[in-house]
């Protein structure tokens, strides 16, 4: 097969690159093993991204997909307390496949694994599978495990960097027990259980040859039962079992998921047999009214996974490129005396940021806490992370043509990975890869002979991506392409940036439709921490919006305010959209 741009992985940045390369105009075939796309958010079974939540950042393919999805799921997107949108995950794997099956110059193939990476000197031509070869112009690795690297022997890393070398501030100075058990971070089996009800009995679930009941002591301990479950509620009285504390994150002997196809198979059956023991310990302890939710997932032949277990495990790290640069930790902390990261550009000066990310850098090694720089602030009533950018240059491989990478494999080191391998961010990774290469495709040139040359006005116009961090600019606001465009063209001489642009007209009111009206007694509790009481009842407030976040903290204990929002009774919060004093 012969075509333009060649997207491997149907996961959560492939299908976001495949969709934006062929809306390009570029010929796109995208293979995915898997026969649902959407990766983290739909096969792995993490339907809780976590991440770039407030209104400003959801743009671009994100914001599409979070639009998408509150239209099509009824019972709203507010369920759990680990994410402010949680869903069925054959919902979301519907969507990606009515996107690109309906996307022209995009075609589609399920079930295929690359054997096979097809180079001419310095420049990858395509990739070859079972019964099938492709050639490409532009090859994009979007597997979960940058599976493209090794097979087209592409520089890559795996594992940790040490602060001699990076200078990072968490990272440590030379190899320990933590670095030494755990490579890279622990990947995570998910299982969906279902509350029964009450006075219903589930089917047991039976312990795996892997069963040891005190492996999971303490699982909830600070919590109540119901307020653990309620951390990945879904809807459906489904549960995500996707928890870090003495939960079913899996990190024994990590170099097998790259050490070969016989030690990766035996990793995957001891991480699903895990996390079928951790289903089995919460059925046990916390009663029968709780079992597997087996309709969650397609059941497929010969796989470990299907059912009530995700197809694949949640890999927070894979194999990571070495690009022409390198995201390090100090490029995701704030700048001192801001409340966003420096921004990245080129040796001129040239602005490169194409994605916009938030989360807190956060790590998953079972058995060990790590401290980790502190990149969070308090902001719309609540935790949130401080932004950072991610540059198309670490899309890019240092010495090799024709390839773009468009997963948790950009060029990062192990300790900046905690921040950059959320779903949100790895979505505009996977649109700006598809971008990128459909702009190579389309110039007649390479990728990396492209850097100080590349024109991120499309990218804002065109697919309505933010590059620019600002909190107070929604995607719906009059101004909004205008401040996008205008800082990037005045970028050497407005940086550093604030966080805030200089808006000229209020953001616009939501509309009232859907929202709960609820009036109360305001309390300001601490800084960024607030409470309405109705009658007997305290509700923590909570919102997404600049414009209230401004307004909450005017607003002064003791007095009457009308609220409107959505409300989240498992968490318990109110998500205020509308707030009147």
């Amino acid at each position: 097969m012969q075509t333009e741009v060649l997207v491997v992985g149907g996961g959560t940045g492939g299908v976001a690159a495949a969709l934006t390369a062929a809306r390009c105009g570029a010929k796109t075939l995208l293979v995915s093993e898997e026969p649902w796309l959407g990766g983290m958010l739909t096969s792995a079974g993490v339907p809780a991204p976590d991440g770039n939540e407030l209104l400003a950042w959801q743009t671009g393919v994100w914001g599409r997909f979070l639009r998408a999805i509150a239209q099509r799921q009824s019972h709203g997107l507010d369920h759990a307390w680990v994410s402010f949108f949680t869903f069925e995950p054959k919902v979301a794997a519907a969507i990606f496949h009515d996107w690109v099956t309906a996307s022209p110059n995009l075609t589609w193939m399920a079930g295929h694994t690359p054997q096979a990476v097809l180079r001419r000197g310095d420049r990858i031509t395509g990739v070859e599978f079972s019964t099938f070869t492709v050639y490409a112009e532009i090859t994009i690795d979007a597997t979960e495990l940058g599976d493209l690297l090794p097979l087209g022997d592409i520089p890559h890393r795996w594992g940790w960097e040490w602060q001699p070398e990076t200078g990072e501030p968490s990272a440590p100075s030379a190899p320990n027990a933590l670095t030494t058990t755990y490579p890279v971070q622990a990947p995570t089996w998910v299982v969906m259980l279902r509350d029964y009800g009450s006075g219903e009995t589930a089917p047991e679930i039976l312990p795996s040859p892997l069963w040891d009941d005190h492996k999971f002591e303490g699982a909830w301990q600070g919590y109540n039962p119901e307020h653990f479950l309620n951390y990945g509620r879904l809807p459906g009285d489904r549960f995500m079992l996707n928890w870090p504390q003495q939960g079913n994150d899996y990190g024994v002997n990590l170099g097998r998921l790259v050490q070969s196809a016989t030690a990766k198979q035996e990793f995957l059956q001891e991480a699903r047999w895990h996390s079928q023991d951790f289903a089995c310990y919460i059925q046990r302890h916390l009663g029968r009214r709780y079992g597997l939710a087996e309709d969650t997932f397609p059941v497929l032949p010969n796989q470990l996974g299907g059912g009530a277990y995700a197809l694949h495990p949640y890999y927070r790290e894979s194999r990571r490129l070495i690009g022409l640069t390198t995201v390090q930790e100090q490029d995701i902390l704030p700048v001192a005396g801001e409340i966003v990261a420096a921004a990245p550009s080129t040796a001129v000066g040239r602005y490169t940021g194409v994605a916009i990310g938030n989360y807190a850098n956060d790590h998953h090694y079972p058995g060990y806490n790590f401290a980790l720089a502190t990149k969070s602030i308090r902001w719309g009533g609540r935790w949130t992370g401080t932004p950072f950018m991610i540059p198309y240059t670490c899309l890019i491989p240092k010495d090799i043509d024709g390839f773009l990478v468009a997963e948790k494999n950009i060029s990062v080191t192990h300790i900046a990975n905690g921040a950059t391998r959320l779903h949100p961010v790895v979505m505009a990774i996977g649109q700006a890869a598809g971008w990128l290469a459909a702009t190579a495709v389309q110039q007649h040139q390479q990728p990396r002979d492209l850097v100080d040359s590349l024109d991120l006005i499309p990218l804002i116009t065109e697919h309505r991506q933010a590059i620019f961090p600002f909190f107070n600019l929604h995607p719906d606001h009059p101004e909004w392409e205008h401040w996008q465009c205008h800082t990037l063209r005045t970028f050497e001489a407005t940086r550093p940036l604030s966080g805030y642009a200089p808006l000229q007209t209020p953001a616009p009111d939501p509309s009232p439709e859907g929202l709960v009206s609820v009036c109360g007694e305001f309390q300001k509790l601490g800084d960024q921490q607030y409470q309405l009481f109705e009658g007997d009842r305290r509700w923590p407030l909570v919102t997404l919006r600049s414009t209230i976040n401004d307004r909450l903290q005017e607003c002064v204990s003791g007095q009457q305010v009308h609220i409107m929002g959505v409300v989240n009774p498992y968490a318990p919060w109110i998500r205020v959209e509308i707030l009147d004093i």
